[in-house]
């Protein structure tokens, strides 16, 4: 790469030290969103919006800005961005079956506004991960696990006082699944990081621990999982990466295959004596709600019931193909399984479309040396493992959280 090509030359120019200073913005805003999760637990679209704004500001003030929309036709040009974007358009297509139009835009908005600010970033090249701004990350990991796990050891005695937020335990499940995912970069790049110190090291093995003590301590079984998911792939990828990526592969492509008989399966196979050990809305009704869901997802096939509509689907036209028995628990909100909701939605044509996306995703990770695709697989591994049991699969904070660690991930710079 000559020297005027490279994203790394010293930058002149009026506006200089006005697009250093949004850098720096966009720079401290990711390294506080662990901390801006603790404190309002949907936060992180805001915080990566925030981000987004001001790199793209520097990088319009810097004298490489006509080089962006290059950069953002290169990115979607890939089989990987084009099989995103023909998702996204098929899932805006899809509202307008909808039986609520609105709120399924308004969803539509959530997931596509995240995505659009980690790729502002991305198309930028303004976000560069140095290891003292990886260090500030782990910092407040850290730190908004302590706060977390304080807050639940005292029930929430503190946000009491101080009359912030919602007065429920489950409050800190989002922000003990966002701890998660972005330790995974931080953990790997600071472990990794040419010189690294024995503070760094140090570091890293706390980060670790205190996020597998938040998940721990807080109500989010799919933290839970995450951990677990995550510690075992990342330590078998180490030691068998090609194998360990075909495995995660198959695994994902028979999850959502079998997504609309979920349920089905989860009744005739899971044991009883595994089902007790689980709490109540992580055991039987959780099997009720995918018995419900998939009843959805097999009415509808191939274009599914509208983008969005999980939110209100006890009051879609679709009710009335699913038996008495599971129309009540479609009032729930979502399916509790990305891809169930993802067919019930969008049917076999997003439902395959994501699963073209995952495998893409997996290919591009394949070739990267051993190394340096653990971490990555486990991420890809234990966040597709959180998504199968947890939330609904299009919530911003979600997808900006995701949004964030891959943005981490592909900015480090030593």
């Amino acid at each position: 790469m000559n020297q005027t090509d490279s994203p790394h030359r010293p930058e002149t120019g009026p506006h200089t030290a006005t697009a250093a200073a949004l850098s720096l913005t966009g720079t401290i805003a990711l390294a506080l969103l662990p901390l801006a999760m603790w404190l309002a637990n949907r936060s992180a679209p805001l915080v990566l919006g925030i981000a987004s704004f001001a790199f793209v500001g520097a990088a319009v003030l810097s004298p490489r800005a006509a080089e962006m929309p290059v950069r953002l036709r290169r990115m979607l040009s890939t089989p990987l961005g084009l099989s995103l974007a023909a998702f996204l358009a098929w899932a805006l297509v899809s509202i307008l079956w909808s039986h609520d139009r609105p709120a399924s835009l308004r969803a539509w908005g959530e997931l596509a506004l995240p995505i659009g600010c980690a790729l502002a970033i991305a198309i930028s090249e303004r976000f560069r991960a140095r290891p003292v701004w990886l260090r500030a990350l782990a910092l407040a990991i850290i730190l908004a696990c302590l706060l977390s796990i304080i807050e639940l050891a005292s029930g929430l005695s503190q946000r009491a006082m101080l009359g912030i937020g919602k007065l429920y335990s489950f409050v800190f499940n989002r922000p003990a699944i966002t701890a998660l995912v972005l330790a995974i970069p931080t953990a790997h790049c600071l472990w990794r990081i040419p010189g690294a110190s024995r503070f760094d090291r140090l570091l890293v093995i706390v980060l670790a621990l205190a996020v597998a003590a938040l998940a721990l301590k807080s109500e989010s079984a799919s933290a839970r999982l995450g951990v677990a998911v995550c510690a075992i792939c990342w330590l078998l990828a180490a030691y068998w990466p090609r194998l360990m990526t075909v495995a995660v592969a198959a695994a994902f492509v028979l999850t959502m295959a079998m997504a609309p008989v979920l349920g089905i399966a989860a009744t005739n196979w899971l044991p009883s004596q595994i089902l007790n050990r689980f709490a109540v809305m992580t055991g039987q009704a959780r099997i009720d709600i995918w018995l419900s869901f998939g009843e959805v997802a097999r009415a509808s096939p191939v274009h599914g019931a509208g983008f969005g509509t999980s939110a209100s689907m006890q009051n879609h036209p679709i009710v009335g193909a699913v038996s008495l028995e599971h129309r009540q628990l479609l009032a729930v909100g979502h399916p509790h399984d990305m891809p169930l909701q993802a067919w019930a939605e969008t049917g076999l044509i997003g439902a395959g479309l994501l699963t073209l996306v995952g495998l893409l995703l997996l290919r591009r990770l394949r070739r990267l040396p051993p190394a340096d695709l653990a971490p990555r697989l486990a991420l890809f591994a234990a966040a597709f493992a959180i998504a199968v049991v947890g939330h609904g699969a299009w919530q911003g904070w979600w997808i900006a959280a995701l949004g964030a660690s891959i943005i981490w991930f592909s900015s480090v710079e030593a």
